[in-house]
């Protein structure tokens, strides 16, 4: 009997991709790791890299800039009050602050989980981990983001069901929202918008679609994640019992997984008040009150509301 020929080895090459691992250590996301290796960049066993093409492993030697790669942390999370007026992004072509200007200095290297636009204010996500950022943008998360949304007109509930079951606008389709009406105050009205997915400007332009205009956009909630009692420009760390519970994450903490979230101490800027040191919480929502600035870090990613 002829023996069926054995299958071949795998070929695959052992490690992980460079703009991987590069992430992983939180240097940047994998497409902004992508562009600093086109750059020349990065260097692996001393030889200048120019393609992402390459799989690397425990015994290569990285450098960024000249700089030895440092051994991944844990993956860490923290919850950040971004206030208005601040841009998510690393470095912005006008000029404007950042995000990362006003966070604390003790800090490490973080960057966004998806983005809130200029004028948008709220819970904005920061990681060290690049692979915990990719998973948390995924659409397949499918987790809930809720917003205090003020818009200027005196909207019934009728007029808002167009959003509830999915509007295009300017050829572009949007789920359906979960819209509420909360209160009038003036010429204004309150809602709250929950969407699972984050289209650049989104909530701005279907309210604009059915005729309203959105004067204050205040992020309360992504997934399990709430904005709770963070003054704007508050930083407070995820505990890792959570992380544990929430996204399965495995990394030891130093301070035992028992302890309540951390705040992360905020060295106040030259006019800035510093912030309450306030563990958090079960309480309800932040009010949509007023907005204070903050203090310094790094970069971004998704679409902004």
């Amino acid at each position: 009997m002829t023996r069926p020929p054995k299958a071949p080895a795998s070929t695959a090459p052992a490690g992980d991709r460079i703009a991987k691992v590069l992430s992983r250590a939180g240097i940047a996301s994998r497409r902004e790791a992508e562009r600093m290796i086109a750059a020349g960049e990065v260097a692996v066993n001393g030889k200048v890299i120019d393609s992402p093409a390459l799989n690397v492993g425990p015994g290569d030697r990285i450098t960024v800039n000249g700089q030895p790669l440092a051994a991944p942390e844990p993956a860490r999370l923290w919850l950040y009050y971004k206030p208005e007026g601040l841009v998510t992004s690393a470095v912005d072509e006008k000029g404007r602050d950042t995000v990362f200007d006003h966070l604390p200095e003790d800090m490490p290297r973080v960057m966004s989980v998806g983005r809130l636009d200029l004028n948008s204010e709220g819970l904005l996500l920061l990681t060290n981990d690049g692979e915990l950022k990719r998973r948390l943008e995924l659409p397949s998360t499918g987790w809930l983001r809720k917003y205090r949304v003020r818009v200027k007109g005196n909207p019934t509930d009728p007029d808002l069901e167009p959003l509830r079951k999915g509007i295009t606008v300017d050829g572009e389709t949007f789920q359906p929202m979960q819209v509420m009406l909360d209160r009038h105050q003036g010429a204004n009205a309150w809602l709250t918008v929950g969407l699972r997915e984050g289209k650049n400007r989104e909530i701005r332009r279907a309210m604009s679609a059915i005729g309203l205009t959105v004067n204050r956009l205040i992020r309360t909630s992504y997934g399990p994640f709430r904005l709770n009692e963070l003054k704007p420009g508050e930083v407070e760390e995820v505990r890792p019992r959570v992380l544990r519970d929430q996204l399965g994450l495995t990394g030891e903490a130093s301070d035992g997984a028992d302890s309540a979230r951390k705040p992360v101490p905020k060295t106040a800027p030259k006019t800035a008040r510093k912030p309450d040191q306030k563990s958090a919480r079960t309480a309800a929502p932040a009010a949509p009150d007023g907005a204070a600035r903050p203090r310094r870090g790094t970069r971004c990613g998704g679409a902004g509301l």
